[in-house]
């Protein structure tokens, strides 16, 4: 990590750019917001190095005052950091040349309302997930869009997606893939009991309450994988379009489809597709 990041200092500064640096581990807590109060200048790139949980830290790190980002993956996957390290000096050359696009992707707010108040409020990128916990015995989520009910949950938890993070723990459970650049919410119920439950993708412009009336004493609203806190008997997680957005920069070496063939191992048909048939295939 140390090595990489000198390295790609030193290409920035080659090319006659200024750089600050923020160095910390994996797992350290950036806070939410904090790209100010960090002593951060008025800057035009945010470079991450790591994984997508860096570029998660990095989106609640900067809060409402977003960048554009372009992620360098040193992690595993790196679906939202899909530059490679072999890749960083054609990645930096492209966007120093003007060969990039901006791609806008939809943050939200996470309200947990209890007593009429609102006790937590959280900038999120992937989802706000209600999970039942201890004692791992199924709940009940009711789910309002703008205050009518709609459905019902029962279930061991439910997953509201942004299309970014529905390649992640949605996925995992079940959902569908959503191209990352479109305004809506999906809906994946975790282990639901009546079959009838399937992910349902519905619009960003709408509000989205969900309340469990009698949740298990481990229940939990957790956004981005962070726990934002335990629920309660009545409380009210309101999900709902944020004002800014997060912006990934994509250059001339990644593309949407290109990536999800790469990173989500999307190879059925391919090899066939470009002329390379298995052994003993019939011509």
């Amino acid at each position: 990590m140390e090595a990489e990041a000198d390295r790609v200092d030193g290409l920035l500064a080659a090319a006659g750019h200024r750089v600050v640096e923020r160095r910390l581990a994996p797992r350290d807590e950036w806070g939410e917001g904090r790209f100010d109060a960090d002593g951060m200048p008025e800057a035009d790139l945010v470079v991450v190095l790591g994984g997508d949980g860096s570029i998660l830290r990095t989106a609640r790190w900067m809060g409402y005052r977003q960048l554009p980002v372009l992620g360098v993956n040193l992690g595993t996957l790196g679906f939202l950091a899909d530059v490679s390290r072999d890749e960083v000096t054609a990645a930096l050359a492209e966007v120093g040349a003007g060969r990039f696009r901006l791609i806008d992707h939809l943050l939200f707010e996470c309200e947990l309302h209890r007593g009429g108040e609102v006790l937590h409020r959280q900038l999120g990128l992937n989802e706000t997930s209600i999970l039942a916990g201890p004692p791992f015995s199924m709940i009940e989520i009711r789910l309002l869009v703008d205050g009518d009910l709609a459905t019902t949950y029962r279930a061991d938890g439910l997953i509201v997606s942004t299309p970014v993070g529905s390649t992640a723990y949605s996925l995992s459970a079940g959902g569908p893939i959503v191209r990352k650049d479109l305004d809506a919410f999906l809906f994946t119920p975790l282990s639901p009991h009546t079959l009838t439950n399937r992910p349902v993708v519905d619009s960003a412009a709408r509000t989205y309450d969900l309340v469990v009336p009698r949740p298990n004493s481990g229940s939990a609203c957790v956004v981005d994988g962070r726990v934002v806190a335990a629920v309660e008997p009545g409380d009210r997680i309101r999900v709902q379009r944020a004002e800014p957005r997060f912006t990934l920069v994509e250059t001339s070496l990644h593309g949407y489809y290109p990536t999800l063939r790469e990173k989500l191992g999307w190879g059925g048909g391919v090899r066939a597709a470009e002329g390379q048939r298995p052994e003993g295939s019939a011509s």
